[in-house]
C-alpha cells in the first residue's frame, strides 16, 4: 500500500501526451518571427513554465516585441494541434483508474485548455471535480501555491501528498512546498529532473508500482 494519501498529477506531459504538440507550435510561430529555435530549445526553456515566461523568452531572441494577438493566436492554433493529435500519456489511464485514494490535477494552463485535453483524452471524468489551474490564483510554478491549494482543498498537508511533474520547474514547485514529488522522465531529454526529485521513473507502470503497488 501506497504511504500516500493523495496524488496531484500536473497534466500536460504527464496525463497528456501534449507537450511534443503545444511545444512545436509555439516554436514554429517564434520562427515566424526570426527567433530560429527548435523543439528541444523549447523544452529546455519553455516546459512546464507560465505563457508570459515563454513570450519574455522569444522577445529577448528576437529584440523586439512580438504582435500583441500573439498569444491568443497561439491558443487558437494549439487548441486545434491538440484536437487533431493528442493522446493520453501511455499508460497513465490505467494508472488513473487504479488509484485507490483521492486525486487531482494542478496545471500552469489555464482550465479550459485543462479540460480540452482532458476531454480529448478520456480522462475528464476521472478529473472533472478536482482540476485546479494557476491562472485561478494567478500564482505559477516555481511557487508551490497551486500544489498547496489543491491539496489543501481535498484536506491534505503536504507530507500526505506526492506530485507527479515533468518540468524542472514543477519538481521545483512541489520541493518548494514541502512535497515529495515523482519526476516524469519520458522526455527529459536534458536529465534535470534526477538530482531534484524524490522519485524518477519512464513509465507510468512504474509510477503505478510505487502507488498502488507497495
Amino acid at each position: 500500500m501506497s504511504k500516500y494519501k493523495c496524488i496531484i498529477f500536473d497534466c500536460d506531459g504527464v496525463l497528456v501526451d501534449s507537450e511534443p504538440i503545444g511545444n512545436q507550435v509555439l516554436v514554429d510561430m517564434a520562427n515566424e518571427l526570426g527567433a530560429n529555435i527548435d523543439l528541444l530549445y523549447a523544452y529546455k526553456h519553455f516546459k512546464g513554465g507560465k505563457m508570459q515566461s515563454c513570450v519574455d523568452k522569444i522577445e529577448a531572441l528576437i529584440n523586439q516585441p512580438i504582435p500583441e494577438d500573439f498569444t491568443d493566436v497561439y491558443r487558437q492554433k494549439s487548441f486545434e494541434a491538440f484536437k487533431a493529435n493528442i493522446k493520453p500519456v501511455d499508460g497513465v489511464t490505467e494508472l488513473v483508474q487504479s488509484l485507490k485514494i483521492p486525486y487531482c490535477v494542478a496545471s500552469s494552463g489555464p482550465e479550459n485548455k485543462i479540460r480540452h485535453n482532458l476531454k480529448l483524452t478520456g480522462l475528464l471524468p476521472f478529473f472533472e471535480e478536482n482540476i485546479f489551474s494557476c491562472y485561478t490564483i494567478q500564482k505559477w510554478k516555481p511557487s508551490p501555491a497551486i500544489f498547496i491549494w489543491a491539496a489543501e482543498t481535498l484536506g491534505f498537508n503536504p507530507d500526505e501528498c506526492v506530485v507527479v511533474e515533468d518540468s524542472l520547474t514543477g519538481v521545483r514547485a512541489a520541493k518548494n512546498g514541502d512535497f515529495d514529488v515523482i519526476g516524469y522522465t519520458a522526455h527529459d531529454y536534458n536529465n534535470e529532473l534526477k538530482p531534484e526529485a524524490t522519485y524518477v521513473f519512464n513509465s507510468m507502470e512504474a509510477i503505478k508500482k510505487l502507488l498502488v503497488e507497495f
